[in-house]
């Protein structure tokens, strides 16, 4: 860790191919992670991120050992996964119960798979925390198309969507399909996890998904101010985490959720000044009353 600020060091990697390939993959994912998260936030979904990165990395193992990309079977693991917890995890009351179920599964899966696996135990290190190293052109113009193909369909739908996940009640009173965008928004939730599993890991996709959303909504209630915030955040995270790995060789994941955290701390800062500001200043001027005789 001692060469974490060389500079030099860091300056001379950031010139090779294939750092420059996964920090492109690197912001690529941060734009998609930045506009699902505030949703995920939103629809409570953070679970169901976790759910759906186990199972990615159940078809990633699956697919280290069948000797095919492993982008591919996590990509694959991803969107089974976000059917499942879709179709059995209808109710709101019973979706923390499927994810559960579903995520242990998965992990299970994936053990037993890496078990068979005789190849290098770095290969399976990787799917669990990320490796960077294994990205290269192929990876990279997958990662592309899946995001170009979740941006826009979440473009076609977002608006029905925003509304059903502000109002449900109201939106199917409306007649919006809101069991349907459900659905098709966790399948998006999935591709994007599965994006994730080669530069931060299965276990911490989370990092991406998630915590720099739940940055944006301690600082602002606006859906399009929380988008934008989530967006540069988890560019931050990310690119700041390639970066800052370089130098000293350990893997990015630590300082992609390092990153993410301290942003999210430094934003609950910010809220709790805002909401200590607005206090002191509704508080009423306290009048002296006359004294009762």
């Amino acid at each position: 860790m001692d060469k974490m600020f060389d500079f030099a060091l860091t300056g001379e990697l950031l010139g090779l191919d294939f750092v420059q390939t996964a920090l492109l993959a690197a912001a690529v994912l941060g734009l998609v992670a930045g506009v699902l998260g505030p949703l995920v936030v939103m629809r409570r979904m953070s679970f169901a991120v976790h759910g759906t990165a186990e199972l990615a990395f159940t078809g990633a193992a699956g697919a280290l050992l069948l000797g095919v990309g492993v982008e591919l079977g996590g990509l694959a693991g991803a969107v089974i996964a976000a059917l499942l917890i879709g179709i059995l995890g209808g109710r709101e009351s019973e979706r923390d119960s499927v994810i559960g179920v579903i995520l242990a599964f998965g992990l299970g899966m994936g053990v037993l798979l890496l078990s068979f696996y005789e190849g290098r135990s770095a290969n399976k290190f990787g799917i669990l925390v990320g490796q960077i190293i294994t990205i290269d052109s192929t990876n990279l113009n997958l990662l592309v198309g899946a995001s170009v193909v979740v941006l826009v369909v979440l473009a076609v739908i977002y608006r029905p969507l925003l509304f059903a996940t502000v109002d449900p009640a109201v939106a199917t009173a409306r007649g919006v399909p809101v069991r349907l965008l459900s659905l098709i928004f966790a399948v998006l939730v999935g591709i994007s996890s599965a994006l994730g599993v080669q530069i931060v890991g299965a276990l911490l996709v989370v990092s991406l998904m998630v915590t720099p959303a739940a940055a944006a909504a301690r600082v602002t209630a606006s859906p399009w101010k929380a988008t934008v915030l989530s967006i540069v955040f988890a560019e931050i995270a990310a690119l700041g985490g390639i970066i800052l790995s370089l130098a000293p060789g350990k893997p990015v994941s630590a300082f992609v959720t390092t990153i993410s955290f301290v942003i999210y701390l430094v934003c609950r800062l910010i809220a709790w000044l805002r909401g200590r500001s607005s206090r002191v200043r509704v508080e009423p001027t306290a009048t002296p009353q006359p004294a009762l005789r």
